[in-house]
């Protein structure tokens, strides 16, 4: 039997190449005889740069950047070296994460950092660009990438201005003068599920800034400058559409990409799914397996899963599903082209213990073993 896996991270325990070596270990001791292929599955998220890094052969770049609060910080992104892809979370350089909560203020962080990491990667020989940006601690607009792109955004006194959300406050020009030449070579393929505009009563300040920290003075006055920067966006790039969805994505940030570099906002799960190529794999397979860390209602959603089981489905594939922890809802994945889930705690432990990457390989394998050992007399 042809099988392929295609499970998602179990998040802060195993990679997505991690649980899908245990479900193929769990297999091949059910049946040696099995064709067994592990894929890398994301969705634009946190552990995409670790799944695609692991999983095309890619190799892991660190490097020190502007963290959002201003400070240096060693962030990491991908370099897949055949096609020359790099392949960054702009989480690892502008993330919430990355900000105690206590200091969680959007007028003050940056996304500066995103930029030194897209030019570290230009400077390597990097052309085509896969973004995740979710995560994000900002609402500068992505002004703060672009500043470190070479783009000019200065005050009435000629001077950049400074990082955060404030510093739209004193925008007055915009300019590319002085923009990485490199810049106008390069594409960027954005994982973005978000669909806000970036103003209004459904932009990126009213709808996220409250989890990043804004006050409602805040939010009001973040969404005010927001629509100046786009208005002088629009002034030098005639193509700029605030009202597009997705320009509210990371604070910002898809309007940014959008407006000042050659990109494309995509579903985040679909956007994975080809560059991976996993149809090609899906085609072949007699079956598909996948999951995630908990299966529930929000997987049913769309989540990298369910994009698997869709594609599978296209081919009439078998699909089954292994997660540490399912939720009643989970139920309305069979309903998404999953035709069996199964939970692999063996046990009744604690939420630590479960974690542990031991104990969660030695579940994943034991339970795939059994999974197919029923299945080889019923196949």
């Amino acid at each position: 039997m042809n099988i392929v896996i295609a499970i998602d991270s179990l998040k802060g325990s195993l990679t997505s190449m991690e649980a899908g070596y245990a479900i193929q270990e769990g297999i091949m001791k059910a049946n040696p005889a099995h064709n067994v292929q592990v894929r890398p599955l994301a969705d634009g998220g946190e552990g995409t740069v670790e799944a695609l890094v692991d999983g095309m052969n890619g190799i892991l770049h660190n490097v020190e950047v502007t963290g959002p609060l201003g400070e240096r910080i060693t962030s990491s992104y991908g370099i897949i070296e055949n096609s020359k892809t790099a392949i960054i979370e702009m989480s690892s350089a502008a993330g919430i994460t990355l900000v105690p909560e206590q200091k969680r203020n959007p007028l003050h962080t940056t996304t500066y950092g995103v930029g030194e990491l897209i030019k570290d990667a230009i400077l390597k020989g990097c052309r085509t660009f896969l973004v995740g940006i979710g995560g994000s601690a900002t609402n500068d607009g992505g002004v703060g990438m672009l500043q470190a792109l070479g783009f000019e955004f200065l005050n009435a006194k000629g001077q950049q201005i400074p990082y955060g959300a404030k510093g739209l406050a004193e925008l007055e020009l915009i300019s590319e003068r002085n923009k990485l030449k490199e810049l106008s070579e390069c594409v960027f393929f954005i994982a973005c599920d978000v669909t806000n505009t970036i103003c209004g009563e459904l932009g990126c300040s009213a709808v996220f800034g409250p989890q990043k920290g804004a006050t409602p003075s805040m939010i009001t006055e973040m969404d005010q400058w927001l629509v100046r920067y786009t208005s002088l966006a629009r002034e030098t790039f005639p193509n700029a559409n605030p009202n597009q969805l997705g320009t509210g994505a990371a604070g910002g940030m898809g309007f940014a990409f959008l407006t000042f570099t050659n990109a494309i906002l995509e579903s985040g799960v679909k956007l994975i799914l080809d560059k991976t190529n996993l149809e090609e794999y899906i085609k072949e397979a007699d079956l598909v397996v996948t999951g995630e860390g908990r299966l529930d209602g929000q997987t049913a959603m769309g989540k990298a899963p369910i994009g698997v089981a869709r594609l599978a489905k296209k081919y009439n594939k078998t699909v089954i599903a292994f997660a540490g922890s399912v939720t009643k809802e989970a139920n309305e994945c069979n309903k998404h082209g999953v035709d069996a889930f199964f939970p692999i705690i063996r046990s009744i432990v604690t939420l630590e213990e479960a974690m542990k990457p031991e104990h969660a390989k030695e579940n994943l394998s034991d339970t795939a073993e059994q999974v197919f050992r029923l299945l080889n007399n019923n196949l």
